[in-house]
């Protein structure tokens, strides 16, 4: 395996604290012996296992040399050098000796673990098995980080001293690991920035209207409880706070900045900030990169990811904490505490979203108004959430994914526990230009981003009303077991509505069982329907109503209950609310309301829909959420810890031969497949009558003989596919009367023995630029193009991923035993779906994959085509490297 440069990259502690890791430079030398300078006589010993500091700077000495034959990293926060680790690789080449060296000012917050971590990955990069560390035995500090790091490890010990060998041939428990560490680091650097104990509003003026005054008189009136600190040069007294002319004049030490000036001033005003010690910044100033001012958005980013400072815009509205009364941001209304997170990339849809959850009684958690999105991000988010005891239900207004492989990690892991709701805006091209004039970020392709979110177990909306809709049900409700609605209500047409949006939406509405239906006989008035929906006629009371309500929740064959009430009849809409609230408070099964003409939530759980359309189309959602939950939501499998592979050397071969990349050849193709466990069908290649006959001897009968040839893409098309030969001398037949009908196009041919019957799907792939490899299952063959029935995710695929993707097909049926037809081995094609996903997943080099047909039958699943086109591609961002975007 080939040298690997080791990356540099910004990296979040245990505290939420940030460092950048990057490869050690001669130029540190200097910075190395200050290091060593300032670390404690007892760090000193621990390290080198002797007294003073010659050996500490022989060390360094020996790092700085160019002569030096290892590799090492260093770790630099507020531009000081704080950190180093090195291996260096012992004779045979298959071990190296590491070290590593802190500042005691950083020990005991990750950074050594962190060091740890992409020292390993690029000791195995490099082709390194086996990592030594020589530890004291009373260093229980670095025993610790050793074994805890999530590699397989060994020790001996003698004399005082224990050996560690650390193994990286695989890596079977490193990669929870990391994203456990990431996730708590993630979560204390935003728990950090919406918990602050003092916030400076910098820019803020007298002019009510004015940005920063507005923020300011937010944060007064929301009775933060922490110090508030104006910094405006030529104001003495705003919202009855002293002001200061400068950030330097603060008393105190500032967690949180909140930046109200001209874009100008952000990175004279960022500068200083860095300079006073201050934790994080919101920069609500627009003028960034999305008028075209990227550079300056990027300067701003650097200047805060240098200083440790993580930062909340720019070109935003703030943000919104309820539960510390943190009300940092410019918006007209503060929200009312309640248990939604949201965050949004535009402002105006979170002004939008937020004046609407209040004229429907549903409140916030928090809200994080992230504009351009230069560092916090949703990815960000997610992680605070995942733990936040406040928010039920995470709501996302995106119209850019930054790191889309990061996002389908998080949001698998967090939509297990909470649901997330996202609209995504950028469906359509002039979605996409919109968004990109806005943002200065291409929206993505929206199959790709469906694959995405749908994969992760997140609830796709099209619309903001639509993310209220959903998040009501979700904060107030339990998920629903099943599909099966059953519609309780006083009025035939609204109900009639909610049965036909049901049936739209792919919900039941199922007869109630003979027992329910005798129930409700026994205590409904004549006029009443007791089927489904159940109508108590306009004249039903409260009473009634409830009453009904109850006996259709304790029917087993309903998961969900819409009740369907039209004021004024009956009861009387507040009566009728008031049963509603009653019956809920004992009800184990989800029940919604839609009260015609009135949204809201009926005694804070219950949501209240103003038009059934509305509801159904929640409880759809939910209902797909609580199956994805029940089913596709396992665990992925392993990441794959670099190492080399046969599939390596194929790929490395065919794209030194053609740089530029090429289609591969079936038998190459075929056998590339094969390291992976993919089953094509015994292939043999031919290059004229008497060979394709010797072809079709060997393979037996009945045969099918198919042309090749670089233009032949779609050859059922034109007369490239011959069929059902019974002899040797068929095939030779067949193949002089394609040749001829296909003259120069057709250079050679493939013998196959003809595959059972059974159905026909396509398995392909193709790498998108921006999110990665996507792998597609359909219904195959000559009418895959057709009948466009196709399912899109992002690798990898767990078990259950696969058995959602065959079931989501509309003609899944036919694999089932449709119409009396034989059962196909499923498992067979799941299990040749994941293998083609993991494939796709280690190797970018392949551009596009057709496996078409791969037919499903009763004893299995085989490609009987195959297609794969490889080009030249960087590799992805490592999984097992920590790191901020």
């Amino acid at each position: 395996m080939g040298h690997t440069a080791p990356a540099e990259c910004d990296v979040l502690l245990r505290d939420g604290g940030m460092a950048h890791i990057r490869p050690l430079e001669h130029g540190d030398r200097q910075a190395l012996h200050e290091l060593v300078e300032r670390i404690s006589e007892r760090s000193d010993y621990l390290r080198f296992f002797a007294g003073g500091r010659a050996s500490a700077h022989s060390y360094v000495d020996r790092l700085t040399d160019p002569r030096f034959a290892g590799r090492a990293l260093v770790a630099v926060m507020r531009g000081r050098l704080v950190g180093v680790a090195e291996y260096v690789v012992g004779d045979t080449g298959a071990d190296a000796e590491l070290g590593i060296l802190l500042d005691d000012e950083v020990q005991g917050h990750g950074l050594g673990t962190l060091l740890l971590e992409h020292l390993a990955l690029l000791a195995a990069e490099n082709g390194v098995d086996e990592l030594v560390a020589e530890v004291l035995a009373e260093n229980r500090a670095m025993l610790d980080v050793l074994g805890c790091l999530g590699l397989g490890s060994v020790r001996r010990s003698e004399d005082g001293e224990v050996e560690v060998r650390i193994s990286l041939r695989s890596a079977p428990d490193l990669l929870a690991q990391i994203e456990k560490r990431e996730h708590e680091a993630g979560r204390a650097s935003l728990a950090r920035l919406l918990s602050p104990r003092s916030v400076a509003v910098i820019g803020a003026g007298r002019d009510p209207l004015g940005v920063g005054h507005r923020v300011l008189r937010n944060l007064v009136r929301g009775d933060f409880p922490g110090s508030v600190y104006p910094v405006n040069p030529r104001a003495d007294l705003l919202c009855g706070l002293t002001v200061y002319p400068s950030l330097k004049e603060i008393p105190d030490r500032v967690d949180l900045a909140v930046v109200a000036v001209p874009a100008e001033a952000v990175l004279d005003v960022a500068r200083d900030c860095a300079r006073a010690g201050v934790r994080d910044l919101v920069v609500v100033s627009a003028g960034f990169g999305e008028v075209g001012r990227a550079d300056q958005e990027a300067e701003l980013l650097r200047v805060c990811r240098q200083a440790g400072m993580r930062l909340v815009g720019p070109n935003c509205l703030g943000v919104v904490n309820t539960g510390t009364s943190l009300n940092a941001s410019f918006i007209p209304t503060p929200p009312s505490p309640g248990h939604l997170g949201f965050m949004s990339q535009s402002g105006a849809v979170a002004v939008a979203l937020m004046d609407q959850a209040a004229q429907v009684g549903l409140g916030f958690s928090t809200m994080v108004s992230v504009g351009n999105k230069a560092d916090v991000s949703g990815n960000d988010l997610l992680e605070y959430w995942e733990d936040d005891e406040p928010t039920a239900v995470i709501g996302l207004y995106l119209e850019s994914f930054g790191n889309p492989r990061r996002f389908g990690r998080i949001a698998r892991r967090v939509s297990r526990t909470k649901p997330i709701l996202v609209v995504k805006s950028g469906r359509s091209p002039s979605g996409e230009r919109a968004v990109s004039s806005h943002t200065a970020a291409l929206a993505t392709p929206d199959v790709a981003v469906d694959a995405l979110l749908t994969g992760s177990g997140v609830i796709r909306v099209e619309t903001v009303q639509e993310l209220l809709d959903t998040a009501r049900l979700l904060t107030g409700q339990p998920l629903p077991a099943g599909d099966r609605v059953a519609i309780v209500g006083n009025s035939g047409g609204p109900q009639a509505l909610a049965a036909d949006a049901c049936e739209r939406q792919g919900l039941a509405v199922p007869e109630l069982s003979p027992a329910t239906r005798e129930r409700l006989r026994s205590r409904l008035r004549p006029a009443a329907s007791v089927a489904n929906p159940v109508d108590l006629t306009a004249d039903g009371t409260a009473e009634e109503l409830a009453w009904a309500v109850e006996a259709v929740l304790d029917d087993p064959g309903v998961d969900a209950v819409l009740v369907v009430y039209t004021p004024p009849f009956g009861s009387g809409r507040e009566p009728t609310e008031a049963v509603i609230e009653q019956v809920a408070r004992d009800a184990k099964k989800t029940l919604l309301a839609c009260v015609v003409g009135h949204d809201g939530i009926i005694g804070g759980r219950v949501p209240s829909y103003a038009f059934p359309e509305q509801g159904v189309r929640a409880l759809s959602r939910v209902t797909d959420y609580a199956r994805w939950r029940a089913g596709a939501g396992g665990p992925l499998p392993e990441a794959v810890w670099p190492k080399a592979a046969p599939a390596d050397e194929i790929i490395a071969g065919e794209l030194a031969q053609t740089p530029e990349g090429r289609w591969l050849d079936h038998a190459t193709a075929a056998r590339l497949l094969g390291h992976y466990g993919v089953h094509v069908a015994e292939t043999i290649g031919v290059d004229g009558p008497e060979s394709a006959a010797e072809a079709a001897a060997l393979v037996g009968s009945p045969a099918v003989l198919k042309a090749t040839g670089p233009s032949l893409v779609h050859k059922s098309d034109v007369g490239g596919v011959a069929v059902g030969l019974l002899t040797p001398a068929d095939v030779a037949a067949a193949y002089r009367r394609m040749a001829e009908r296909l003259g120069p196009a057709m250079t050679g041919g493939l013998v196959q023995r003809m595959a059972e019957d059974g159905v026909e799907t396509i398995i392909g792939g193709v790498q998108h630029p921006g999110f990665g490899p996507l792998v597609m299952l359909g219904m195959g063959g000559t009418a895959a193009e057709l009948l466009a029935d196709r399912v899109f995710r992002l690798p990898p695929l767990s078990r259950g991923d696969a058995a959602d993707m065959v079931r989501r097909l509309r003609c899944s049926p036919l694999l089932f035993g449709y119409r009396g037809r034989p059962k196909a081995d499923v498992g067979a094609l799941e299990v040749q779906l994941i293998r083609v996903a993991r494939l796709l997943d280690d190797h970018p080099e392949i551009a596009e994959l057709d496996l078409n047909p791969v037919i499903a039958m009763p004893g299995g699943a085989v490609a009987v085509d195959v297609r794969l086109r490889l080009a030249p591609a960087a590799p992805p961002p490592s999984a097992f490297r920590r790191r901020l975007r």
